[in-house]
This record gives C-alpha cells, sequence and structure tokens, in this order.
C-alpha cells in the first residue's frame, strides 16, 4: 500500500490542529501549520480546505484566524481523515479502471484478485476507523508498537 503525499501531509497537518485544539484556546494559523510541518502555506492551504470541506476542521478568517477541528479528536478516524484527502482506500471501481486494452475486465466471473482488493481494504478500513486522532496525538499508538509491534491493534 502506497499513501499519498496528500494523505501524508494532509494528516499531519490534521494532527497539528488536533494536538493546538488540545492544548490552546483560539484556531491554529496556516502560517503555523506550515512553518512547523515544513511546508509552503499555500499548500498547507489546499490541505486545509480539503479537511474542512469534509468537516473535519472549521475555519475562522481574519488576522485571528486559522483553524480548530470541528469534533472532539477522540471523534475523528483515521479512516475518515485519509478518505476525505485522497478517497476511498481501494475505489469501488478499482477493477474497472484496469481492463487492459479491453473495455472490460475479462475476469468478471469469480475474480480472486477483486476479492483480495475487497478483503484488504476492509481490514484496512476496519483498522483505521478505530484509530482516531486522539489515539496518534496521546501517542497510544506508538506506545503500543513499541510494547508489540506485531501485534498493534487500537
Amino acid at each position: 500500500m502506497r499513501m499519498s503525499s496528500v494523505e501524508e501531509y494532509g494528516l499531519r497537518c490534521l494532527l497539528a490542529v488536533a494536538r493546538h485544539t488540545d492544548t490552546e484556546s483560539g484556531p491554529l494559523p496556516i502560517q503555523t501549520i506550515a512553518s512547523n510541518e515544513g511546508l509552503s502555506p499555500e499548500y498547507v492551504a489546499k490541505l486545509m480546505r480539503i479537511l474542512r470541506e469534509a468537516e473535519l476542521v472549521t475555519s475562522t478568517r481574519g488576522a485571528a484566524g486559522g483553524y480548530l477541528l470541528a469534533r472532539a479528536s477522540h471523534e475523528i478516524t483515521i479512516l475518515q481523515a485519509i478518505e476525505a484527502l485522497d478517497g476511498a482506500l481501494i475505489p469501488d471501481d478499482w477493477c474497472d479502471k484496469h481492463t487492459g486494452k479491453l473495455d472490460s475486465c475479462v475476469h468478471t466471473e469469480n475474480c480472486t484478485i477483486a476479492g483480495l482488493w475487497r478483503y484488504l481494504s476492509s481490514l484496512l478500513g476496519a483498522a483505521m476507523g478505530q484509530i482516531t486522532l486522539a489515539d496518534l496525538t496521546s501517542g497510544r499508538i506508538a506506545m503500543m508498537n513499541r510494547l508489540h509491534p506485531a501485534e498493534a491493534t487500537p
């Protein structure tokens, strides 16, 4: 599985807002996010717009403006963030887009590959749907990996 830069940087920006929302009052400005994450303000603005449209963050305009979480950090899952930033883990039309030179897939009945993608998507979705921003900001996931790397589950 490959993560896109939009997913990586978008999740990092969202976590910055989550940490700020948990510890500070007032919105977190784009300039602060950009500086702390080593990103351009324009790119952060693009990512934050996506997260705002997905109703994961709220924005305030003006000199004291910026971003806050739209809900508590324990109510926002990693799956919600990833899907907001880059769409479904494995889109429903995945096989339709990989037909080779043909108009439709030759493996339409009992396709084991399509079943594999659906299975993996459900596993990843279930795991990511249980991990929240609060789990990441608290260090819970990192601690679980150190204790039991092969068995790390939320």
